[in-house]
């Protein structure tokens, strides 16, 4: 408790051994700043992926594709089987087959809007939706190939397991990510504290001859790079927000980066970060303080 005390009281005395101005306070609160800036975007992107993510396997949840490729002169018969089949199929909610203009739209990012489909042999395409209960796949593969020998089923499971390794993925990397940044602040001030402390060496040896203590002295340091830290992370996280809340909205960004921000009570999550960055910062300064301090005569 005594420790606590130095740390979270002020001394005017003590703090004159810190200098408040110099390389070390702008080095502080800028690594603190500019760190905690990348954390709030580092965090926004892994929040964005996993919600992406999470998104198109709902998606993809409840809904499965026959594709049929036959000749031309069967393509209606197959497909008015596969229809029959899926109707008296239990746990098919709902089956139709899509139209030209639907395939078209389906395959205008690819192509292009001006896709010449009667020009080429695409297969038709069966939009399946499940009901709660669910299907039997395997049962309705073997009574497609009996009834429509080009029907194939797609339920959309090798899309659903990438998305979730993907998902995982990203949200390890973002986690890693904020580590990493935790880990360069941690270093960049305790480069700081060393710093100080050595240009305050003599300053040190005085206290110590006047009968200071070493949880004296580095309680001052500790004070003074902690707040430092504490206001760069701050302005930071503060910065970090408005970027994230300029970005594009979801229906103008679209692609890999559609979402990318917080949504609700994430908004919030950033506002933890200086309290971290605060923490990082004092055991930082408070290892780098003894252990200098132990180095000084």
């Amino acid at each position: 408790m005594a420790r606590l005390r130095l740390l979270v009281t002020p001394d005017r005395q003590a703090d004159r051994v810190v200098p408040p101005s110099g390389h070390t306070a702008w080095l502080t609160v800028f690594t603190a700043a500019t760190m905690t800036f990348l954390a709030v975007f580092a965090l926004a992107l892994s929040m964005a992926s996993g919600r992406l993510a999470d998104a198109w396997a709902d998606a993809l949840a409840r809904t499965a594709t026959v594709r049929i490729s036959a000749p031309p002169d069967q393509m209606e018969a197959q497909t008015f089987a596969v229809l029959e089949v899926l109707k008296t199929t239990p746990g098919i909610a709902a089956a139709r087959a899509l139209d030209d203009d639907e395939q078209k739209a389906l395959l205008a990012p690819w192509f292009g809007p001006d896709l010449p489909l009667d020009a080429l042999p695409l297969p038709r395409l069966i939009e399946v939706t499940e009901a709660a209960e669910g299907y039997d796949s395997e049962g309705l593969r073997q009574r497609l190939a009996a009834e429509a020998p080009g029907a194939v089923l797609d339920d959309h499971t090798r899309w659903r397991r990438p998305l979730a390794t993907a998902a995982a993925r990203l949200n390890l990397l973002g986690g890693l990510s904020m580590v990493l940044i935790g880990a360069s602040m941690a270093a960049m001030i305790t480069l700081a504290a060393n710093a100080a402390l050595a240009a305050n060496a003599q300053v040190i040896r005085v206290l110590r001859i006047v009968g200071a203590q070493d949880d004296y002295i580095a309680a001052a340091f500790v004070r003074r790079f902690t707040l430092r830290a504490l206001t760069g992370s701050a302005v930071g996280a503060v910065a970090g927000l408005i970027g994230v809340a300029l970005l594009p909205p979801v229906d103008e960004a679209g692609g890999f980066l559609t979402g990318l921000g917080f949504q609700g009570a994430g908004w919030l999550l950033p506002l933890l970060l200086p309290p971290v960055a605060a923490a990082v910062a004092l055991i930082a300064t408070r290892t780098a303080a003894f252990r200098k301090l132990r180095e000084l005569p």
